[in-house]
Formats: structure tokens, sequence, C-alpha cells
């Protein structure tokens, strides 16, 4: 049987799925392309995830797509409500023709010779048979994320065998799982134990998020009525405008506000905490952070309703490290004893750009060396072509980041079409890439990313293999940057240096 052929596969068709397919569509509508989900439906995180609350961490402004903004009040939606968001947006637009449901895609060679990519795919039938299906594609864009579904963090809990009521992973979570009038420990102190414990307490018997070190909170709004008022006096279009530019230019000022000024941006935060938690909460205990803001994600909750949950007398946090879990609970190294029927591990994620994909290169493995290519305009790898990874920020919202990185590409693309290169391809001279710093791609100082270096690419402080880390900066790199700096262009079968 005959590959199918088209000029660009998008893997993934979650946000950034669909965002980098109304790209394709509007400034490239000449070309054939379609995306492959693993799974049966749209959404990624916001369909994948299950446990109680889970939501965006973001103001919906940002978070949808530019070209369909989020009409609904809700500031900070949950995951139900995004998905039908992404849904009717990809209905409107006709992308959900687009998606091949059930494809979970094995392998990707690109081979130099035929210039294009040979994608394997395991497709699972509606009888629960898998066959492989193969497609080749002049361009690959991978919009699956950086961590795995199928993976979860690896964590060392001394003693958690020895417990025997449930221990649940946030990333395994189902309908099967209660909670209800239980004794409830959830150990971590991220965005989901930040989104955990308000909701199970509301029928828990008891929580207690037990964590090693504590995290910035910051509550927003549940509410943004900014276009509703703007409304008033101008056009809606006008009013979304205003208010996604209002957002933009006051969450860019404030990171780097926080970055540059770490000393006062902590103080800020102690000050916002505090306006929020029981009188004499001991904040310089659970609130005070060892690392300065955005070394690692700054949390947020809609509504203050972290902190208004402990005001309540069924929840708790406790700052201490584990000596080790017993039969109904857990010994700290305190000496205190918490008492549990069900732990959740909010542990972090297992980070993998590729998760269970082999990508080879005329037969070189790219798995392989992930660590040690850098990234070009945190969009394309070192020696790579034809081929996108579309993220977003982690200090800052996720869908920015991911549209103008996918415009990033798109401009690649179309100067290919402009001198009639065949491929595009990353590059680095030795002599270059010898005085190149080694950066993380992710310079967050959470275990779960430091511990995933290797299995994300480099950044320089240079030039295109730099990593923005906000819109401004992207955006600027977008408009005035060159798509011949770093990148070797080949015609045919012979390259060009540009």
């Amino acid at each position: 049987m005959a590959a199918e052929e088209l000029d660009i596969l998008i893997i993934g068709a979650g946000l950034s799925g669909i965002n980098a397919a109304y790209r394709l569509q509007t400034e490239l509508p000449h070309r054939t392309f379609a995306l492959l989900e693993s799974r049966h439906e749209i959404g990624g995180t916001w369909a994948f995830w299950k446990y109680p609350g889970i939501r965006t961490d973001s103001a919906m402004a940002l978070f949808g797509f530019p070209w369909r903004p989020w009409p609904y009040e809700q500031n900070m939606a949950d995951a139900p409500q995004i998905k039908a968001y992404m849904e009717e947006c990809a209905a409107a637009e006709g992308i959900d023709k687009k998606i091949r449901f059930h494809h979970r895609v094995k392998s990707a060679s690109w081979s130099s010779e035929e210039q294009k990519w040979t994608v394997e795919c395991d497709v699972t039938g509606s009888d629960g048979s898998v066959e492989t299906k193969v497609i080749k594609a002049w361009w690959l864009i991978n919009c699956a994320g950086y961590y795995s579904y199928s993976k979860v963090q690896p964590v060392v809990i001394p003693g958690i065998e020895n417990f025997r009521g449930e221990v649940v992973h946030p990333q395994s979570w189902n309908d099967s799982v209660e909670y209800a009038d239980k004794k409830v420990i959830i150990i971590g102190s991220g965005a989901t134990a930040i989104t955990l414990l308000p909701a199970l307490a509301k029928t828990a018997k008891n929580v207690t998020m037990l964590q090693r070190s504590p995290s910035y909170v910051m509550s927003l709004p549940r509410k943004d009525r900014s276009v509703k008022s703007l409304s008033r006096w101008m056009p809606e279009n006008w009013a979304i405008t205003i208010n996604w530019w209002t957002r933009m230019i006051v969450e860019t000022l404030f990171v780097q506000f926080v970055l540059n000024f770490p000393k006062q941006g902590r103080r800020f935060l102690r000050a916002a905490m505090l306006q929020h938690l029981p009188k004499g909460y001991d904040v310089d205990k659970h609130f005070n952070p060892r690392y300065d803001p955005f070394q690692q994600r700054l949390c947020f909750c809609p509504g203050a309703d972290f902190f208004k949950v402990l005001h309540q007398p069924n929840a708790q946090i406790v700052t201490d490290i584990i000596d080790t879990v017993t039969e109904d609970g857990i010994l700290l190294k305190s000496g205190e004893k918490l008492e549990a029927d069900m732990i959740i591990t909010a542990t972090g994620l297992y980070m993998s750009v590729f998760d269970l994909t082999a990508i080879t290169v005329d037969g070189q493995s790219v798995n392989d060396t992930l660590g040690e290519r850098y990234a070009w305009n945190a969009t394309m790898l070192e020696g790579v072509p034809n081929a996108g990874m579309v993220t977003g920020y982690v200090a800052a919202t996720w869908t920015p980041g991911a549209d103008v990185r996918t415009r990033q590409l798109i401009k690649v693309i179309k100067q290919q079409e402009k001198i009639g290169a065949v491929s595009a391809t990353p590059y680095i001279e030795d002599s270059e890439r010898a005085k190149f710093a080694a950066n993380p791609f992710m310079t967050l100082s959470a275990t779960y990313t430091i511990t995933a270096r290797k299995r994300l690419p480099l950044t320089a402080n240079v030039g295109p293999w730099r990593a923005g880390s906000n819109w401004a900066q992207d955006w600027w790199r977008l408009v005035t940057g060159s798509v011949n700096a770093g990148m070797k262009y080949a015609f045919n079968t012979k390259s060009k240096d540009i």
C-alpha cells in the first residue's frame, strides 16, 4: 500500500496544534496538512487530565486563541470549558475535519535523498485493532507539548509501599477515585497541588498539602468584565484588542520586574499572599520559598480559593520532609505524624519533547542527542531539517509563545518557497559552537525540569540560538530577525549556506 503524501503534518490536536493548523491554512492555504492525534478527542492537556478542579492558571484573555478570543467572562476557566472552547474554534474554522484521531506517531525518519519525512503511525480501529500507517510529509511540526502522557515523573517516597490506603498520581486520575469523607495528603507544592487543595476540601474529611518547600501563589479575579465594560463605549472587537494588549503589557512588565528585581518581587508577592491568609498564619514557614520568583513556576488561583480554604478547619499546609510512609499515614522528620486514607503524589511531570516517538535524520537518532543540540529561535533543532517544535512560555501565558513560534516556522517555510529550497536545517559551525554557552531550554529550578535537561535542547545567548522568555522578545525577533542566520538551505540535492 502506497504511503499517503502531505505537505505538512502537525502532531497533536491540543491548543498549540489547533492554533498551528489555523496559521497554516490562513498563511499557507496552498499547502496540504493534517493533524495526528493519538487520543480520541481534541483538547490535549485539557482533555487528558481528570483530577478535581483542573483549570488554567492564566487569564483566558491571553490563554485563548488570538484569532478567536475567549468569549466568556470566566477569567481562569476549568478544563471542560477550555476543551469545549477549543472544539468550537476548530469546528468554526474547519480544522476539525483535518484531525486524524487514534493516530499515535511511532517514528519519524528524515531522508535527505527524498527530502521528506516518513512518519509511521499506530492507528487504532473502532474494534480495538491496531494497524501501522505510513505518511510522507515535507514538513513536521510537533505540537504535542513537553511532557509524557504515558510516563509519570519518578520520585522516591520512603516507605510508600507500606501504605495500606490508596496512592493516586494526578496523571492517572479517573472517575473511580473516591475521596469524600477521607483523610487526604497531597504531596507537592506546584500548580496541581494548589488546584487540588480547595477542590478536595469541599467533600474530604481532611486535606493536607505536604510540601518540602513553599511556592509563590497569586490570586486572579474569577471574572474578567473588561471587554463588557469597554464595549459600552466602543465596538466589541476594539474592546477585545485593547484588553489583549493591556493584559500582555501588564504581564510582560510584571514578569520582567520580578525577574530583574527579585527582592522587590518577593516582597510584593509576600504582601499579596498576606492579604488572603488567615490572621497570624506562619507565612515565613509556608509561603517563603528558598528560590526567587520565576526560578520555579509562579502559581495562580482564581478568586483566592487556595487561600480561602486555609480558613477552613479541614484544610492545612504542612512544610516538612518525609521520614517514611507508614501503614496509615506519613511520619515527618520533625516527628509529627500525618494520618491518611489517601496519598496523592503531585510531584511533577516527566518532561519529554517527543514522548514515545523515535526521531531520526538519515538513520541517526535525534532522541539520543537531543540534550546536545541547540534550539533555533526556540522552534527548530540544530541538524534537524524541516521540523519544528511548538512550546509556549512557562514564566508567562502559554498561548502567545506558541503562536509567535508557530509563525516563526511559517516564516521559514515561506522563505523556502521564495528561494526554491527543499529543506531548511538549523546549522552551527564547529568553531562558533565551541564558544556557545550550554544553557537549558527551560531555566526553572524545579526537580522535574532539572532531571529532564538531557531530554531538552540547549540554548545560547547569541543570535537565533536564544530562548525568548516573553512575547515581546519573540515578536521582535520574528519581525526583525533573519531566517537566513544559522540556517542551511538545500536545493534538490545540493546544500547552500545563506
